[in-house]
């Protein structure tokens, strides 16, 4: 007891004042605070097209007015359930993921998080990142409510500025956790973790940084090697979006992050994957790798990337020369309702999952949807590999050409565009211009088709557009938007 008043009385109030309370049945768990159990019914799609999406219908109606602007989700072991978070601050666990959707049962587990934006189960524990923290959920009596959120690790310092999200969630092979926290908007940092990419050990107790330079980076895509790749957001240093293949110590550009570089030009940043111009994705997500053993076709062991201001999901054929990474993006043809942050996908069917929201900065302004991206097993006609050569680029598909269509020049549309990097916000395109195709080559399996194409230069900005037919005679086109850093010699 503490009091201003002399000994004596503060004997006499201690006399009276009863037995100390049991604080142990505080540790044990409390009675359920959102008994109601809401159940939606599932949306199934189709067959007849490439990749058909079918919908986990939201609560969108629940008896908490509960925003359902989803931040994150992962499976449990079983697969049949998941747990779902939302930026609002609620974790959900979502039971009856079937084969064929049905009814989905939503219960509300936990709430009061900060801005949750990435969700990890390891060993049935779920994890959250938060602007201020791993939380690591705990159901102290097994009546499936969360009863003590633990931080799990909170290293990374916080400030009142709005823009500083912490995104996405994902462990390696040792359990160590990989999350990305965004910078300042146009403000010079102040604390170290401000644009940076984090690693947290797998028991929580410390925290690395791995690369800084960045802006607001959508998520973390853990590659199978063990190296990372983030997107990145336009804005002040940074022209365009752009998509980053991530070295240990590397510097990605934004001079307003927390970090020691001190030059400002282009050369003293690790250049992207591919700049991503507005037009194409305003807004990418998080990426991640289509498993090898994924039910997706021609479309296994290839990086996708989700689009948070498209509402898309695109395809990322790219390339390594000399160390640096370069390719581009194309849609798969999906268009959703809301923007698509997150995906995994399912440990039993292979099958993609994926969950999204709108904030603001974005085409598709539904507030949130979890869907189910599923392969029919018609194969697409899509390009899987960009490969520059010295006088052009060569493209593979999924499906043999019609060599008629595939060798005319007039197939095909190129152009080029540069673009400047400065602490203004983004960039517009300077010297855009057409490049003539000159010839266009078919390979012997009819799968590679390779443009020659003599006035292309390392560029930060290009545009593949093709009006092609499969072998078979179905016609097909798309556009693909690509960066070159290098082209080889010979």
């Amino acid at each position: 007891l503490i009091a201003a008043v002399d000994q004596k009385s503060l004997d006499k109030h201690l006399a009276n004042s009863g037995p100390p309370i049991a604080l142990s049945p505080l540790t044990q768990g409390s009675s359920k605070r959102w008994p109601t159990i809401v159940t939606t019914e599932g949306k199934n799609g189709g067959s007849s097209a490439s990749f058909e999406v079918d919908e986990i219908t939201l609560p969108l109606n629940n008896p908490w007015n509960s925003w359902m602007r989803v931040g994150g989700f992962d499976f449990f072991a079983d697969g049949k359930r998941a747990a779902v978070a939302t930026w609002l601050g609620d974790v959900y666990i979502v039971d009856g993921i079937d084969k064929k959707f049905g009814k989905h049962k939503w219960q509300r587990i936990a709430t009061g998080l900060f801005q949750p934006l990435g969700v990890r189960i390891v060993d049935g524990n779920i994890f959250v990142t938060c602007r201020d923290q791993i939380a690591k959920l705990h159901d102290l009596n097994g009546d499936n409510e969360i009863d003590f959120v633990e931080s799990f690790n909170n290293d990374h310092q916080v400030t009142e500025h709005f823009h500083e999200f912490a995104m996405g969630l994902q462990t390696d092979q040792e359990g160590n956790f990989y999350y990305a926290k965004s910078a300042r908007h146009a403000k010079t940092a102040l604390v170290p973790h401000h644009g940076t990419l984090i690693k947290v050990s797998s028991d929580g107790a410390n925290s690395k940084i791995i690369a800084n330079g960045f802006r607001a980076a959508n998520g973390v895509c853990l590659n199978p090697d063990g190296t990372f790749i983030v997107t990145d957001q336009e804005g002040h240093w940074n022209p365009k979006n752009r998509i980053n293949y991530v070295k240990e110590g590397g510097f990605y550009g934004n001079m307003f992050g927390y970090h020691d570089v001190t030059d400002n030009s282009d050369s003293a940043m690790e250049q992207p994957l591919c700049w991503i111009t507005n037009n194409f994705d305003r807004s990418p997500g998080e990426l991640m790798w289509v498993p090898e053993n994924a039910g997706w076709g021609a479309l296994n062991g290839q990086l996708l990337n989700l689009s948070y201001g498209t509402g898309k999901i695109f395809l990322v054929p790219h390339e390594k020369i000399g160390g640096q990474a370069q390719g581009g993006m194309i849609s798969l043809g999906l268009d959703f309702p809301t923007g698509i942050m997150r995906g995994r996908f399912h440990p039993e069917n292979g099958q993609l999952y994926a969950t999204g929201m709108f904030a603001w900065a974005g085409s598709k302004r539904g507030d949130g949807g979890f869907y189910r991206i599923r392969y029919t097993g018609n194969t697409p006609k899509l390009p899987i590999q960009l490969e520059a050569k010295k006088d052009g680029i060569e493209i593979e598909f999924t499906t043999k050409l019609d060599a008629t269509q595939s060798q005319n020049t007039e197939s095909y549309q190129v152009e080029v565009w540069d673009l400047k990097r400065t602490r203004n916000y983004g960039s517009r395109h300077y010297n855009q211009r057409k490049l003539a195709v000159e010839k266009a080559v078919l390979s012997a399996d009819k799968k590679h088709i390779r443009l020659h194409i003599p006035k292309l230069k390392p560029t930060w900005g290009m545009a593949i557009r093709y009006n092609l037919s499969s072998a078979d005679g179905e016609k097909f086109e798309g556009e693909i938007h690509n960066s070159i850093h290098k082209m080889p010699k010979s």
